[in-house]
């Protein structure tokens, strides 16, 4: 088997399901593979996007359910994902001063580099400029979730988090051309670091109170503060 693919029993470890239920959702086209001389075979790539989605499209007690899974992936010994540990002060800004999808963009990766943990964020700002291209980030509810298609860990020293709130709603390429004033741009260092990233920030934004936390702050602290306390709330930690 190819490095990058997953075959039928590594995949079901990997998502923690049976081989048999792999098998069965490959054949029901809910799983991107392909078969190779007979047997299937899943891009990591592939799978990595699939999970994205997934998450994307889930509701709260899915969401839930997906964090399960990558968790147990990690492992014991991997601590918990935590939204306010991701994020530094230096990386948030209220209000974000863009007015543009480019300027949001180089603005967002320069708020990570505040961090010192992104050492080239003109190399970050291009990959997320490509994947927006690909496939906008943005959601309905007026938040982006920017990050570059596959994790970038030769420019960067730990996962982080930074956070932007624009003064006002811009157009940023929503399915339904909603606007959007709160950004999120998520810098990992591997596929399960992001995902899990990914889904625990999913599972705050479903939740009642966090979003209009972030839109009520009057500054930075206060909405690290809101962050954190809601967290705690939700996940008793």
């Amino acid at each position: 088997m190819a490095s990058k693919d997953f075959d039928i029993d590594s995949l079901a470890n990997y998502l923690h399901l049976t081989p048999a239920q792999v098998t069965k959702m490959a054949e029901r086209g809910r799983l991107p593979g392909r078969k190779i001389g007979g047997q299937w075979r899943f891009s990591q790539a592939e799978i990595h996007h699939w999970f994205e989605e997934k998450i994307g499209a889930s509701d709260a007690e899915q969401l839930e359910q997906v964090e399960n899974v990558l968790d147990r992936r990690a492992g014991k010994s991997s601590s918990a994902v935590r939204i306010a540990d991701l994020l530094a002060i230096e990386a948030v800004a209220i209000p974000l001063v863009a007015r543009t999808h480019h300027s949001v963009i180089d603005k967002m990766t320069r708020l990570a580099a505040n961090t010192g943990l992104l050492w080239d964020p003109e190399k970050m700002a291009a990959a997320v400029r490509e994947r927006e291209d690909l496939h906008p980030t943005a959601l309905d509810i007026g938040v982006a979730l920017l990050h570059p298609r596959r994790p970038m860990p030769s420019i960067l020293a730990d996962p982080l988090l930074a956070l932007g709130r624009t003064h006002q709603g811009i157009p940023f390429g929503g399915a339904r051309g909603d606007l959007t004033d709160v950004f999120f741009l998520i810098c990992s260092t591997d596929d399960q670091v992001h995902l899990r990233t990914l889904a625990r920030l999913s599972r705050l934004l479903s939740t009642d109170g966090f979003l209009a936390s972030i839109r009520k702050a009057d500054d930075a602290a206060e909405a690290l503060a809101s962050i954190s306390r809601l967290e705690a709330e939700l996940f008793g930690e």
